[in-house]
């Protein structure tokens, strides 16, 4: 069975910046929970930041390839560099993805780590642009198919071309 990475804070789990949850409502995500193929995992955290923590953007909306590339940092609202903790928590995402084989994650859109096609500019303004986080570059770079949270359809389609 293909066993599928999903952002913790869509599970219901307290883990984002705000201490709270962004748990999601979609039947599909809950059968494959039912079935065991969930593993949930919150890179933020297990990067080393706190819950609750300020928020975080990547300078200049450059996004997580320019972070992975040494090009851009991640800061906090608070003018903290948080780049070492992202960076730590993408590679812990990966450790995971990899000792379950995993090929497939469904990851929360607009986060600094898990955004798959949009994440805050940097300005800390409320605006978005097109980017990804720093784990969804991370693990796309190594073959792991990332959606988002409201593309769920889109990734039991590549989840069926995985499975015989």
């Amino acid at each position: 069975m293909e066993r599928i990475l999903v952002s913790a804070c869509l599970m219901g789990r307290r883990v984002r910046y705000d201490g709270r949850a962004k748990t999601s409502s979609d039947a599909r995500l809950a059968a494959w929970r039912e079935e065991g193929r969930l593993v949930a995992h919150c890179p933020e955290v297990s990067g080393g930041l706190p819950i609750p923590r300020p928020a975080a953007e990547i300078e200049g909306g450059a996004g997580g390839a320019a972070v992975l590339s040494g090009a851009a940092r991640v800061l906090a609202s608070d003018g903290s560099d948080v780049t070492a903790e992202f960076l730590a928590g993408a590679r812990s995402a990966l450790a995971v993805a990899r000792s379950h084989g995993i090929r497939l994650a469904v990851l929360k859109e607009g986060s600094p780590s898990c955004g798959a096609l949009s994440i805050y500019d940097g300005t800390f303004s409320g605006r978005r642009g097109p980017g990804q986080g720093v784990t969804t570059a991370l693990l796309e770079q190594h073959g792991i198919r990332v959606f988002t949270e409201d593309h769920v359809d889109e990734a039991a389609d590549y989840l069926r071309t995985l499975e015989p």
